[in-house]
């Protein structure tokens, strides 16, 4: 009797998970972004909470939980129901790098979130402090060679794409430069200006008011191309140093397990959203290509980032904190 019970309810059971997927959304939705308030991921979210918010009729809300390089944020979408009212925001540490910097994660990006998009992506800029002699990163290279283990770059933090970006010059431009972390994109920035460090590579839109009052100067983007909002600045493929092409992407996930109707729905509204001119200029003024890697492209391209990061970590040394 238990067992026909049980088989006699299936039916309706699979009618209501329908029902509810027809309905949703049916009340607000939370992205858990993992750092806190004001930084470039957390603008990034609250654009995308904009645009579902107007485009599903419901109201989404930011929820930040910050630490530990964004893997305590991480980790609580993993382990959230996949329903669709809860999703992620991320970018290329806490998404990619994580997975081989920090030992036993107790979660897998691959494995525990579903891509809904990675939206955009934006180089870092290479910048030196104003008094360094050097106009150029191929004369910053010279230096360094020059000076082996005395020139110093800023990072924003372990495993950050600052980071990332430095480690692979030391490596293809066979230079010993000294790492001094920081705790954030603004303490880094304060150590340039003050002339405590020599360079540091950060988000173009952070830096560029420095560079133009003259507080530190800018060398190259750490890009595949020039940025359409900063032509003047070659990539660093243009100034002879192969190799070292680094973007930090942001994307959009949810809990694996998510709905596949849920998931193609989100992304229809983003990629209506994305197509208008108005949004398009407001990523390209802030530095940033716009992606909008539909789900399985997605999904493909975070799986290689964390192969390509992982080995980057692995020859560097690298661990967290």
């Amino acid at each position: 009797m238990h067992r026909r019970t049980i088989l006699s309810a299936l039916p309706f059971v699979a009618v209501g998970r329908a029902a509810a997927q027809g309905n949703w959304p049916d009340r607000p939705i939370r992205i858990i972004v993992p750092f806190p308030p004001g930084g470039p991921v957390d603008g990034g979210a609250r654009v995308v909470a904009q645009v579902l918010t107007e485009g599903l009729g419901q109201t989404v809300v930011i929820e930040n939980r910050s630490g530990a390089g964004g893997s305590i944020g991480t980790e609580a979408a993993a382990r959230a129901a996949p329903d669709g009212y809860t999703l992620h925001f991320g970018s290329t540490g806490s998404l990619a790098v994580n997975q081989s910097l920090i030992p036993n994660l107790p979660y897998d990006t691959r494995r525990d979130l579903s891509a809904i998009s990675v939206v955009s992506a934006v180089p870092m800029l290479m910048v030196a402090r104003s008094g360094l002699p050097v106009r150029d990163v191929r004369e910053a290279i010279a230096l360094a060679r020059a000076r082996p283990n005395t020139l110093t770059y800023a990072t924003a933090g372990v495993g950050g794409a600052p980071h990332l970006v430095g480690e692979l010059m030391r490596q293809r431009a066979n230079v010993q430069l000294t790492t001094v972390a920081y705790r954030g994109a603004a303490p880094a920035m304060t150590a340039l200006i003050a002339q405590e460090v020599d360079f540091t590579f950060l988000d173009p839109a952070v830096l560029m008011p420095h560079v133009r009052d003259g507080r530190m100067k800018a060398l190259a983007v750490t890009g595949p191309q020039r940025l359409a909002a900063l032509p003047d600045y070659p990539t660093l493929i243009e100034a002879g140093l192969t190799g070292v092409e680094v973007e930090n992407w942001y994307a959009l996930l949810a809990p694996a397990g998510t709905p596949t109707p849920i998931i193609a729905r989100i992304h229809t509204v983003l990629s209506t959203a994305l197509a208008r001119p108005e949004t398009l200029r407001n990523y390209v003024d802030q530095g940033q290509r716009v992606l909008n890697l539909p789900p399985a492209e997605s999904t493909a391209f975070i799986r290689a980032e964390v192969d390509k990061w992982a080995e980057v970590v692995r020859s560097a040394g690298m661990r967290a904190e």
